[in-house]
Protein backbone atom coordinates (compact mmCIF):
# COMPACT_ATOMS: atom_id res chain seq x y z
CA UNK A 1 0.00 0.00 0.00
CA UNK A 2 1.38 3.38 -0.98
CA UNK A 3 1.79 6.18 1.54
CA UNK A 4 0.52 9.53 0.29
CA UNK A 5 2.03 12.75 1.56
CA UNK A 6 -0.87 14.98 2.47
CA UNK A 7 1.35 18.02 3.16
CA UNK A 8 0.17 20.86 0.92
CA UNK A 9 2.60 21.78 -1.84
CA UNK A 10 1.66 25.43 -1.66
CA UNK A 11 1.29 27.55 1.42
CA UNK A 12 -0.53 30.84 1.09
CA UNK A 13 1.67 33.83 1.75
CA UNK A 14 0.05 36.85 3.31
CA UNK A 15 1.04 40.27 2.04
CA UNK A 16 2.23 42.99 4.39
CA UNK A 17 -1.14 44.75 4.09
CA UNK A 18 -3.01 41.57 5.00
CA UNK A 19 -0.66 40.86 7.91
CA UNK A 20 -1.06 44.38 9.31
CA UNK A 21 -4.85 44.24 9.04
CA UNK A 22 -4.96 40.75 10.58
CA UNK A 23 -2.59 41.55 13.45
CA UNK A 24 -4.06 44.93 14.36
CA UNK A 25 -7.62 43.59 14.08
CA UNK A 26 -6.73 40.62 16.28
CA UNK A 27 -5.15 42.92 18.83
CA UNK A 28 -8.22 45.16 18.88
CA UNK A 29 -10.61 42.20 19.19
CA UNK A 30 -8.63 40.59 22.00
CA UNK A 31 -8.37 43.90 23.84
CA UNK A 32 -12.09 44.60 23.49
CA UNK A 33 -13.03 41.08 24.59
CA UNK A 34 -10.81 41.32 27.65
CA UNK A 35 -12.29 44.72 28.49
CA UNK A 36 -15.80 43.34 27.99
CA UNK A 37 -15.09 40.35 30.22
CA UNK A 38 -13.60 42.61 32.88
CA UNK A 39 -16.54 45.02 32.83
CA UNK A 40 -18.97 42.08 32.80
CA UNK A 41 -17.43 40.71 35.96
CA UNK A 42 -17.26 44.11 37.57
CA UNK A 43 -20.90 44.89 36.76
CA UNK A 44 -22.03 41.46 37.98
CA UNK A 45 -20.23 41.90 41.27
CA UNK A 46 -21.53 45.44 41.57
CA UNK A 47 -25.15 44.39 40.94
CA UNK A 48 -24.89 41.47 43.36
CA UNK A 49 -23.40 43.73 46.00
CA UNK A 50 -26.00 46.38 45.34
CA UNK A 51 -28.88 43.90 45.53
CA UNK A 52 -27.44 42.39 48.73
CA UNK A 53 -27.19 45.83 50.33
CA UNK A 54 -30.71 46.60 49.19
CA UNK A 55 -32.03 43.34 50.64
CA UNK A 56 -30.25 44.07 53.93
CA UNK A 57 -31.66 47.60 54.06
CA UNK A 58 -35.20 46.37 53.43
CA UNK A 59 -34.78 43.65 56.08
CA UNK A 60 -33.59 46.21 58.60
CA UNK A 61 -36.60 48.40 57.88
CA UNK A 62 -38.99 45.47 58.23
CA UNK A 63 -37.38 44.34 61.49
CA UNK A 64 -37.91 47.81 62.98
CA UNK A 65 -41.70 47.93 62.32
CA UNK A 66 -43.41 48.10 65.73
CA UNK A 67 -46.52 46.21 64.61
CA UNK A 68 -44.36 43.36 63.34
CA UNK A 69 -42.33 43.17 66.56
CA UNK A 70 -45.43 43.23 68.77
CA UNK A 71 -47.08 40.52 66.63
CA UNK A 72 -44.57 37.99 67.96
CA UNK A 73 -46.48 38.13 71.29
CA UNK A 74 -49.81 37.31 69.64
CA UNK A 75 -51.40 33.87 69.44
CA UNK A 76 -51.30 33.88 65.58
CA UNK A 77 -48.39 36.21 64.53
CA UNK A 78 -48.70 35.25 60.84
CA UNK A 79 -52.08 36.95 60.54
CA UNK A 80 -50.43 40.30 61.29
CA UNK A 81 -46.96 39.78 59.83
CA UNK A 82 -47.97 38.23 56.45
CA UNK A 83 -49.90 41.27 55.16
CA UNK A 84 -47.17 43.66 56.28
CA UNK A 85 -44.42 41.60 54.65
CA UNK A 86 -46.28 41.13 51.36
CA UNK A 87 -47.14 44.81 51.02
CA UNK A 88 -43.48 45.76 51.46
CA UNK A 89 -42.26 42.95 49.13
CA UNK A 90 -44.49 44.11 46.30
CA UNK A 91 -43.43 47.70 46.87
CA UNK A 92 -39.64 47.03 46.80
CA UNK A 93 -39.76 44.26 44.16
CA UNK A 94 -38.11 41.60 46.30
CA UNK A 95 -38.71 37.93 45.45
CA UNK A 96 -39.50 37.13 49.08
CA UNK A 97 -39.71 38.59 52.57
CA UNK A 98 -39.77 35.85 55.12
CA UNK A 99 -40.19 36.47 58.85
CA UNK A 100 -39.47 33.60 61.23
CA UNK A 101 -39.24 33.01 64.97
CA UNK A 102 -36.23 31.77 66.89
CA UNK A 103 -36.96 28.23 65.70
CA UNK A 104 -36.89 29.45 62.03
CA UNK A 105 -40.65 28.81 61.68
CA UNK A 106 -42.07 31.06 58.96
CA UNK A 107 -44.63 33.74 59.84
CA UNK A 108 -44.64 35.10 56.28
CA UNK A 109 -43.86 33.81 52.81
CA UNK A 110 -44.86 34.72 49.22
CA UNK A 111 -46.46 31.28 49.02
CA UNK A 112 -48.95 31.18 51.88
CA UNK A 113 -49.00 27.35 51.99
CA UNK A 114 -45.42 27.44 53.25
CA UNK A 115 -46.22 29.61 56.26
CA UNK A 116 -45.67 27.61 59.44
CA UNK A 117 -42.92 25.53 57.82
CA UNK A 118 -39.24 25.76 58.71
CA UNK A 119 -37.08 28.25 56.82
CA UNK A 120 -34.71 26.65 54.26
CA UNK A 121 -31.06 27.58 53.71
CA UNK A 122 -29.43 27.09 57.07
CA UNK A 123 -28.05 30.60 57.21
CA UNK A 124 -30.09 32.00 60.14
CA UNK A 125 -27.74 31.15 63.00
CA UNK A 126 -25.63 34.35 62.97
CA UNK A 127 -28.82 36.42 63.24
CA UNK A 128 -30.68 34.23 65.74
CA UNK A 129 -27.74 33.27 67.96
CA UNK A 130 -25.54 36.35 67.75
CA UNK A 131 -27.96 39.09 66.69
CA UNK A 132 -25.92 39.91 63.54
CA UNK A 133 -27.17 41.62 60.38
CA UNK A 134 -25.54 40.33 57.18
CA UNK A 135 -25.88 39.40 53.51
CA UNK A 136 -25.72 35.74 52.50
CA UNK A 137 -26.17 33.62 49.41
CA UNK A 138 -28.01 30.32 49.87
CA UNK A 139 -30.35 27.84 48.18
CA UNK A 140 -33.89 28.37 49.49
CA UNK A 141 -37.29 26.97 48.63
CA UNK A 142 -37.55 29.42 45.70
CA UNK A 143 -34.03 28.78 44.44
CA UNK A 144 -30.59 30.31 44.80
CA UNK A 145 -30.93 33.82 46.15
CA UNK A 146 -29.09 36.76 47.69
CA UNK A 147 -30.47 37.44 51.14
CA UNK A 148 -30.39 40.19 53.69
CA UNK A 149 -30.67 38.73 57.23
CA UNK A 150 -31.64 40.95 60.22
CA UNK A 151 -32.67 39.81 63.75
CA UNK A 152 -35.99 40.98 65.21
CA UNK A 153 -35.43 42.34 68.70
CA UNK A 154 -37.88 42.75 71.56
CA UNK A 155 -38.20 45.95 73.53
CA UNK A 156 -35.70 44.48 75.98
CA UNK A 157 -33.23 43.80 73.12
CA UNK A 158 -33.60 40.04 73.02
CA UNK A 159 -33.69 38.21 69.70
CA UNK A 160 -37.23 37.03 69.09
CA UNK A 161 -37.07 36.28 65.39
CA UNK A 162 -35.39 36.94 62.03
CA UNK A 163 -36.30 38.81 58.83
CA UNK A 164 -34.97 37.47 55.51
CA UNK A 165 -35.34 39.59 52.37
CA UNK A 166 -34.12 37.97 49.16
CA UNK A 167 -33.61 38.48 45.45
CA UNK A 168 -33.26 35.38 43.28
CA UNK A 169 -29.90 34.92 41.60
CA UNK A 170 -31.54 34.57 38.17
CA UNK A 171 -33.29 37.91 38.62
CA UNK A 172 -30.00 39.47 39.74
CA UNK A 173 -28.29 38.20 36.58
CA UNK A 174 -31.09 39.59 34.42
CA UNK A 175 -30.67 42.95 36.13
CA UNK A 176 -26.88 42.76 35.58
CA UNK A 177 -27.41 41.96 31.89
CA UNK A 178 -29.52 45.08 31.53
CA UNK A 179 -26.60 47.13 32.79
CA UNK A 180 -24.00 45.24 30.75
CA UNK A 181 -25.90 45.18 27.43
CA UNK A 182 -25.32 48.89 26.92
CA UNK A 183 -21.65 48.37 27.62
CA UNK A 184 -21.39 45.58 25.06
CA UNK A 185 -23.11 47.76 22.47
CA UNK A 186 -20.56 50.52 23.14
CA UNK A 187 -17.68 48.03 22.94
CA UNK A 188 -19.05 46.68 19.66
CA UNK A 189 -19.09 50.20 18.21
CA UNK A 190 -15.53 50.76 19.43
CA UNK A 191 -14.51 47.44 17.87
CA UNK A 192 -16.02 48.40 14.51
CA UNK A 193 -14.28 51.77 14.61
CA UNK A 194 -11.00 50.11 15.58
CA UNK A 195 -11.22 47.63 12.71
CA UNK A 196 -11.98 50.40 10.24
CA UNK A 197 -9.07 52.41 11.61
CA UNK A 198 -6.84 49.34 11.35
CA UNK A 199 -7.63 48.98 7.66
CA UNK A 200 -7.03 52.69 6.99
CA UNK A 201 -3.74 52.73 8.91
CA UNK A 202 -2.57 49.59 7.12
CA UNK A 203 -3.33 51.12 3.71
CA UNK A 204 -1.55 54.33 4.73
CA UNK A 205 1.56 52.43 5.87
CA UNK A 206 1.53 50.34 2.70
CA UNK A 207 1.27 53.45 0.54
CA UNK A 208 4.03 55.25 2.46
CA UNK A 209 6.47 52.42 1.64
CA UNK A 210 5.42 52.47 -2.03
CA UNK A 211 3.59 49.17 -1.83
CA UNK A 212 6.73 47.17 -1.10
CA UNK A 213 6.79 43.94 0.88
CA UNK A 214 9.26 43.41 3.79
CA UNK A 215 11.35 40.99 1.72
CA UNK A 216 11.53 43.53 -1.10
CA UNK A 217 12.52 46.30 1.32
CA UNK A 218 15.23 44.08 2.81
CA UNK A 219 16.54 43.15 -0.63
CA UNK A 220 16.53 46.79 -1.76
CA UNK A 221 18.42 47.79 1.39
CA UNK A 222 21.07 45.14 0.76
CA UNK A 223 21.33 46.15 -2.90
CA UNK A 224 21.62 49.82 -1.93
CA UNK A 225 24.41 49.05 0.53
CA UNK A 226 26.25 46.95 -2.05
CA UNK A 227 25.91 49.66 -4.70
CA UNK A 228 27.00 52.46 -2.36
CA UNK A 229 30.04 50.54 -1.19
CA UNK A 230 31.05 49.58 -4.73
CA UNK A 231 30.80 53.11 -6.16
CA UNK A 232 34.25 54.64 -6.72
CA UNK A 233 32.99 58.08 -5.72
CA UNK A 234 32.70 59.10 -2.07
CA UNK A 235 29.12 59.65 -0.86
CA UNK A 236 27.87 61.34 2.33
CA UNK A 237 24.19 61.95 3.14
CA UNK A 238 22.79 64.16 5.91
CA UNK A 239 19.30 64.80 7.25
CA UNK A 240 17.63 68.19 7.59
CA UNK A 241 19.46 68.83 10.90
CA UNK A 242 22.84 68.29 9.24
CA UNK A 243 23.48 64.92 10.91
CA UNK A 244 25.29 62.27 8.88
CA UNK A 245 22.92 59.41 8.00
CA UNK A 246 25.00 57.51 5.44
CA UNK A 247 28.61 57.31 4.29
CA UNK A 248 30.25 54.78 1.98
CA UNK A 249 33.67 53.17 2.22
CA UNK A 250 35.24 55.42 -0.43
CA UNK A 251 34.31 58.51 1.56
CA UNK A 252 35.71 56.90 4.72
CA UNK A 253 39.09 56.57 3.00
CA UNK A 254 39.29 60.35 2.72
CA UNK A 255 38.58 60.77 6.45
CA UNK A 256 41.89 59.57 7.80
CA UNK A 257 41.07 60.63 11.39
CA UNK A 258 37.97 58.37 11.53
CA UNK A 259 38.40 54.64 12.18
CA UNK A 260 34.96 53.30 11.27
CA UNK A 261 31.51 54.34 10.16
CA UNK A 262 30.13 54.22 13.71
CA UNK A 263 32.24 57.29 14.51
CA UNK A 264 30.66 59.18 11.61
CA UNK A 265 27.00 58.07 11.45
CA UNK A 266 24.94 60.33 13.73
CA UNK A 267 27.62 63.02 14.04
CA UNK A 268 27.09 66.62 12.78
CA UNK A 269 28.58 67.09 9.33
CA UNK A 270 30.52 70.17 10.54
CA UNK A 271 32.51 67.92 12.86
CA UNK A 272 33.40 65.58 10.01
CA UNK A 273 34.11 68.13 7.27
CA UNK A 274 34.89 71.61 8.56
CA UNK A 275 34.39 73.50 5.30
CA UNK A 276 31.43 71.53 3.97
CA UNK A 277 28.84 73.20 1.78
CA UNK A 278 26.02 70.83 2.73
CA UNK A 279 24.71 73.24 5.37
CA UNK A 280 24.27 75.88 2.68
CA UNK A 281 22.46 73.36 0.48
CA UNK A 282 20.09 72.53 3.36
CA UNK A 283 19.44 76.22 3.96
CA UNK A 284 18.92 77.30 0.34
CA UNK A 285 17.75 74.09 -1.33
CA UNK A 286 20.07 74.81 -4.30
CA UNK A 287 22.49 72.21 -5.66
CA UNK A 288 26.25 72.71 -6.05
CA UNK A 289 28.04 71.13 -8.99
CA UNK A 290 31.77 70.68 -9.70
CA UNK A 291 32.94 72.56 -6.62
CA UNK A 292 36.48 72.04 -5.36
CA UNK A 293 37.25 70.98 -1.79
CA UNK A 294 40.39 70.11 0.15
CA UNK A 295 39.79 67.25 2.58
CA UNK A 296 42.84 66.22 4.57
CA UNK A 297 45.49 65.99 1.80
CA UNK A 298 43.01 65.20 -0.97
CA UNK A 299 41.97 67.69 -3.65
CA UNK A 300 38.35 66.78 -4.44
CA UNK A 301 35.68 67.75 -6.95
CA UNK A 302 32.31 67.84 -5.15
CA UNK A 303 28.64 67.77 -6.17
CA UNK A 304 25.98 68.56 -3.54
CA UNK A 305 22.27 67.92 -4.17
CA UNK A 306 19.31 68.54 -1.81
CA UNK A 307 16.81 65.77 -1.02
CA UNK A 308 13.29 67.19 -1.42
CA UNK A 309 9.76 65.97 -0.85
CA UNK A 310 6.83 68.21 -1.74
CA UNK A 311 9.23 71.19 -2.05
CA UNK A 312 10.54 70.61 1.49
CA UNK A 313 14.24 69.93 2.01
CA UNK A 314 14.61 66.68 3.95
CA UNK A 315 18.38 66.35 3.65
CA UNK A 316 21.25 66.52 1.20
CA UNK A 317 23.75 64.21 -0.52
CA UNK A 318 27.34 65.02 -1.39
CA UNK A 319 29.38 63.04 -3.92
CA UNK A 320 33.06 63.70 -4.46
CA UNK A 321 36.05 62.31 -6.32
CA UNK A 322 39.76 62.92 -6.22
CA UNK A 323 40.61 65.63 -8.72
CA UNK A 324 44.01 64.05 -9.35
CA UNK A 325 42.28 60.88 -10.55
CA UNK A 326 40.05 62.94 -12.84
CA UNK A 327 43.06 64.74 -14.31
CA UNK A 328 44.87 61.45 -14.83
CA UNK A 329 41.83 60.04 -16.56
CA UNK A 330 41.62 63.15 -18.73
CA UNK A 331 45.26 62.76 -19.72
CA UNK A 332 44.69 59.10 -20.54
CA UNK A 333 41.76 60.05 -22.74
CA UNK A 334 43.83 62.72 -24.46
CA UNK A 335 46.56 60.20 -25.11
CA UNK A 336 44.10 57.68 -26.50
CA UNK A 337 42.62 60.41 -28.68
CA UNK A 338 46.09 61.23 -29.98
CA UNK A 339 46.68 57.58 -30.79
CA UNK A 340 43.31 57.28 -32.50
CA UNK A 341 43.91 60.44 -34.51
CA UNK A 342 47.31 59.18 -35.60
CA UNK A 343 45.89 55.83 -36.64
CA UNK A 344 43.05 57.52 -38.50
CA UNK A 345 45.47 59.75 -40.38
CA UNK A 346 47.71 56.82 -41.17
CA UNK A 347 44.77 54.74 -42.36
CA UNK A 348 43.56 57.60 -44.54
CA UNK A 349 47.03 58.11 -46.00
CA UNK A 350 47.44 54.42 -46.86
CA UNK A 351 43.95 54.32 -48.31
CA UNK A 352 44.88 57.11 -50.72
CA UNK A 353 48.05 55.25 -51.70
CA UNK A 354 46.10 52.02 -52.23
CA UNK A 355 43.58 53.79 -54.43
CA UNK A 356 46.44 55.30 -56.45
CA UNK A 357 48.08 51.89 -56.89
CA UNK A 358 44.73 50.37 -57.86
CA UNK A 359 44.22 53.09 -60.48
CA UNK A 360 47.67 52.58 -61.95
CA UNK A 361 47.09 48.83 -62.22
CA UNK A 362 43.72 49.38 -63.91
CA UNK A 363 45.41 51.70 -66.41
CA UNK A 364 48.01 49.05 -67.10
CA UNK A 365 50.80 51.17 -65.58
CA UNK A 366 52.36 48.26 -63.74
CA UNK A 367 55.93 49.70 -63.62
CA UNK A 368 54.64 52.97 -62.17
CA UNK A 369 52.59 51.05 -59.57
CA UNK A 370 55.61 48.99 -58.57
CA UNK A 371 57.73 52.14 -58.35
CA UNK A 372 55.14 53.82 -56.09
CA UNK A 373 54.98 50.74 -53.85
CA UNK A 374 58.76 50.60 -53.60
CA UNK A 375 58.97 54.33 -52.88
CA UNK A 376 56.27 54.18 -50.16
CA UNK A 377 57.78 51.06 -48.65
CA UNK A 378 61.20 52.64 -48.51
CA UNK A 379 59.77 55.79 -46.94
CA UNK A 380 57.81 53.92 -44.23
CA UNK A 381 60.60 51.44 -43.60
CA UNK A 382 63.03 54.32 -43.39
CA UNK A 383 61.02 56.10 -40.73
CA UNK A 384 60.30 52.91 -38.83
CA UNK A 385 63.97 52.00 -38.87
CA UNK A 386 64.90 55.53 -37.77
CA UNK A 387 62.56 55.51 -34.80
CA UNK A 388 63.51 51.99 -33.77
CA UNK A 389 67.20 52.90 -33.85
CA UNK A 390 67.01 56.36 -32.27
CA UNK A 391 63.93 56.40 -29.96
CA UNK A 392 63.81 53.97 -27.04
CA UNK A 393 60.24 54.73 -25.96
CA UNK A 394 57.70 53.20 -28.35
CA UNK A 395 54.90 55.54 -27.20
CA UNK A 396 56.87 58.60 -28.28
CA UNK A 397 57.66 56.89 -31.60
CA UNK A 398 53.96 56.16 -32.11
CA UNK A 399 52.97 59.80 -31.50
CA UNK A 400 55.59 61.10 -33.90
CA UNK A 401 54.58 58.59 -36.61
CA UNK A 402 50.92 59.43 -36.12
CA UNK A 403 51.53 63.16 -36.37
CA UNK A 404 53.73 62.60 -39.40
CA UNK A 405 50.88 60.82 -41.19
CA UNK A 406 48.49 63.53 -40.02
CA UNK A 407 50.77 66.18 -41.54
CA UNK A 408 51.06 64.30 -44.85
CA UNK A 409 47.28 64.05 -44.99
CA UNK A 410 47.03 67.83 -44.64
CA UNK A 411 49.66 68.40 -47.32
CA UNK A 412 52.36 69.41 -44.84
CA UNK A 413 55.98 68.40 -45.22
CA UNK A 414 57.02 66.77 -41.95
CA UNK A 415 60.71 66.15 -41.32
CA UNK A 416 62.74 64.87 -38.41
CA UNK A 417 66.39 65.77 -37.87
CA UNK A 418 68.48 62.71 -38.76
CA UNK A 419 70.73 63.27 -35.73
CA UNK A 420 67.83 63.22 -33.27
CA UNK A 421 67.83 60.58 -30.57
CA UNK A 422 65.99 59.68 -27.37
CA UNK A 423 67.70 56.80 -25.57
CA UNK A 424 66.58 57.63 -22.01
CA UNK A 425 64.13 55.31 -20.28
CA UNK A 426 61.09 57.43 -19.37
CA UNK A 427 58.97 57.06 -16.26
CA UNK A 428 55.19 56.87 -16.58
CA UNK A 429 54.76 60.53 -15.59
CA UNK A 430 57.51 61.67 -17.98
CA UNK A 431 56.00 59.64 -20.82
CA UNK A 432 52.48 61.03 -20.24
CA UNK A 433 53.72 64.61 -20.03
CA UNK A 434 55.94 64.28 -23.11
CA UNK A 435 53.24 62.66 -25.24
CA UNK A 436 50.71 65.34 -24.27
CA UNK A 437 53.14 68.19 -25.01
CA UNK A 438 54.32 66.75 -28.34
CA UNK A 439 50.79 66.02 -29.51
CA UNK A 440 49.57 69.55 -28.67
CA UNK A 441 52.58 71.35 -30.17
CA UNK A 442 52.55 69.43 -33.44
CA UNK A 443 48.76 69.70 -33.75
CA UNK A 444 48.94 73.47 -33.16
CA UNK A 445 51.65 73.71 -35.81
CA UNK A 446 49.49 71.78 -38.29
CA UNK A 447 46.52 74.07 -37.67
CA UNK A 448 48.62 77.20 -38.08
CA UNK A 449 49.97 76.00 -41.45
CA UNK A 450 46.54 75.47 -43.00
CA UNK A 451 46.43 79.18 -43.88
CA UNK A 452 49.70 78.92 -45.89
CA UNK A 453 50.07 77.80 -49.47
CA UNK A 454 50.69 74.10 -49.89
CA UNK A 455 54.22 74.82 -51.03
CA UNK A 456 54.98 76.63 -47.79
CA UNK A 457 53.80 74.11 -45.22
CA UNK A 458 56.79 72.81 -43.31
CA UNK A 459 57.27 71.23 -39.89
CA UNK A 460 60.67 70.22 -38.63
CA UNK A 461 61.24 68.23 -35.42
CA UNK A 462 64.49 67.59 -33.62
CA UNK A 463 65.17 66.12 -30.20
CA UNK A 464 67.99 64.97 -27.98
CA UNK A 465 68.58 63.68 -24.47
CA UNK A 466 72.27 64.46 -24.17
CA UNK A 467 73.07 65.64 -20.70
CA UNK A 468 70.46 65.62 -17.92
CA UNK A 469 67.61 67.13 -19.97
CA UNK A 470 65.32 65.98 -22.76
CA UNK A 471 65.02 68.67 -25.43
CA UNK A 472 62.48 68.75 -28.28
CA UNK A 473 62.46 71.52 -30.91
CA UNK A 474 59.44 71.89 -33.18
CA UNK A 475 59.63 74.45 -35.99
CA UNK A 476 57.00 75.36 -38.52
CA UNK A 477 56.62 77.85 -41.36
CA UNK A 478 53.43 79.31 -39.95
CA UNK A 479 52.79 82.99 -39.08
CA UNK A 480 53.88 82.49 -35.45
CA UNK A 481 52.85 84.70 -32.53
CA UNK A 482 52.55 88.48 -33.04
CA UNK A 483 55.23 90.50 -31.26
CA UNK A 484 54.03 92.87 -28.56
Amino acid sequence: MKNFNLTPLWKPQLSLLQKMILLTSSLILITILLMGYYYHQQYSQYVEQHMGNRALSVAQSVAMIPELRSAFNEHSPEEIIQPIAEDIREEVGAQFIVVGNTDSIRYSHPIEERIGQKMVGGDNDPALLHGESYVSQAEGSLGLSIRGKVPVLSDEGAVIGVVSVGFLEDEVQVTAQEYISDTWILLAMITFGGLAGSVLISYHVKRSIHGLEPAEIGRMFEEKEAILQSIHEGIIAVNEQGTVTMINQTAMEYLSDKKNQKDVIGAPIQEIIKNTGLIEVLATGRAHFNKELWLQDHHLVVNRVPIKSQNKVLGAVSTFRNKTEIMELSRELSKVREYAEGLRAQTHEFSNKLYTISGLLQLGKVPEAIELIDQESKTQQGWLHFFIENVTDSMVSAVLLGKMNRAHELGITFSVDKYSQLSSVLTDKQREALITILGNLIENACESLLENDKKNRLIHVSFTDLGEEIVFEIEDSGPGFPLL
